[in-house]
């Protein structure tokens, strides 16, 4: 009989704290520039913002690349802390590569070093869900949400949404209160054809129309007034051209060297008895792009801590490209217009972020909000102790809640 009460108290206790939760739904426009709310195309995130908090812009972390940002949304550090630092890069002790097309490495745990939201939420007995998130997918249950989707991009948007909803009409004991979203659509359209152009134009349309889906979507299942809901995007977008190109690898012809990194940020690995050599003929070609050491590189980046960024840095200025004979043939084929990674201080780098709910002040307009800063957001929401490793703080942000 004691066992059986005891039993009965426990799921009340459980139930009453499910309850008690808030519930917080992070949703990712990826490229989704900060001017792009300016174009006068986007009713419904218009709608959000006259109710809850806009901010003038949305500052990414240094790269200003997909993956590194996104990891610094949801874990609050920097990427030389969190490890994720592009979209590609190769461990200099194993030799092993991270790249996204490869699943296998995208899932190990092994080179994610930051502690995402939803680990930090899970510890303290709220339930989580991502339909799709950079490092939602790893090959370790103490380390992914409760409910997580692999990343499949022909997965229809609408799908993607009603499942969202569909997951927030659970029986309270299993319902997540944290669950992320992501879209590719400004991305895509972003690169291919340039931030200014009639397609992105359409791409920004056809996001806020999600956005306005979203709503419906709580307004169905009486939730529009519970849910905190938080638009953003890791980074913007800015013009390219193949007028705008600087040739590393005839800058460096016969020169021994391994090139990586990003056309917007490269990073050059010289054997080290001509690394001299290289800094000084690239130091005398300096034009359009800055050359650093990495122990030179401002202090602003946060990007010379770790272990796996190269010895010697190339930052393009806004709009140029930095390729090898290679690359230089693919961008000529691929005829992308547009692209990003280039100085995170940068306003073209910047994304947006808009948020409306029971925890945020309304009809409140401020200046730029760093992303690392989201992460402390999200504990303070949710009344739980952040991981005392972050980079962010909770200062520079809890301003925007009631």
């Amino acid at each position: 009989m004691i066992r059986k009460t005891l039993s009965v108290l426990l799921l009340f206790t459980t139930l009453l704290f499910a309850q008690q939760q808030p519930y917080v739904l992070l949703v990712s426009f990826d490229a989704f520039r900060w001017d792009y709310l300016n174009r006068g195309i986007t009713p419904n995130l218009d709608t959000l913002i006259n109710k809850g908090v806009r901010a003038e812009s949305f500052q990414p972390a240094f790269p200003s690349k997909t993956f590194p940002n996104h990891l610094s949304i949801i874990t609050g550090m920097y990427p030389e802390n969190h490890g994720i630092i592009f979209n590609k890069f190769t461990n200099v002790n194993t030799r092993e590569v991270y790249q996204l097309k490869d699943r296998a490495a995208v899932q190990n745990p092994k080179w994610y070093k930051g502690e995402a939201f939803w680990e930090t939420a899970e510890k303290n007995g709220i339930i989580t869900a991502s339909f799709f998130w950079p490092g939602s997918e790893l090959d370790n249950a103490n380390r992914r949400p409760t409910y997580f989707k692999y990343y499949n991009q022909s997965v229809s948007y609408i799908a993607r949404i009603d499942t969202v909803i569909n997951w927030l009409q659970l029986p309270s004991a299993k319902r997540p209160h944290f669950i992320t979203l992501y879209f590719h659509d400004t991305d895509f359209f972003g690169h291919k054809f340039g931030p200014n152009s009639p397609e992105i134009n359409q791409s920004i349309k056809r996001l806020d129309s999600l956005a306005g889906y979203i709503n419906n979507g709580l307004i169905r299942i009486g939730m529009k007034d519970s849910v905190n809901i938080i638009y953003l995007s890791d980074h913007g977008m800015t013009e390219i051209s193949p007028e705008r190109i600087i040739n590393i690898e005839k800058i460096l012809a016969g020169q021994k060297y391994k090139q990586g990194g990003a056309k917007t940020l490269a990073m050059i690995t010289p054997r080290e008895a001509n690394k001299e050599i290289i800094l000084s003929i690239l130091r005398k070609n300096q034009n359009h792009f800055k050359v650093y050491e990495r122990k030179e590189m401002p202090e602003y980046f946060h990007f010379s801590k770790n272990k796996n960024i190269a010895p010697i840095l190339l930052v393009a200025d806004l709009g140029w490209s930095i390729v090898n004979n290679a690359q230089l043939k693919q961008f000529i084929n691929l005829g992308n217009k547009g692209n990003h990674g280039y100085d995170n201080f940068n306003i073209d780098m910047h994304g947006i972020f808009v948020a409306s709910g029971p925890a945020f002040k309304k009809h409140y307009f401020t200046g730029t909000i760093r992303n690392i800063d989201v992460y402390p957001l999200l504990c303070k929401i949710f009344n739980i102790p952040p991981n005392p490793d972050i980079d962010g703080q909770l200062c520079k942000i809890e301003y925007i809640l009631k």
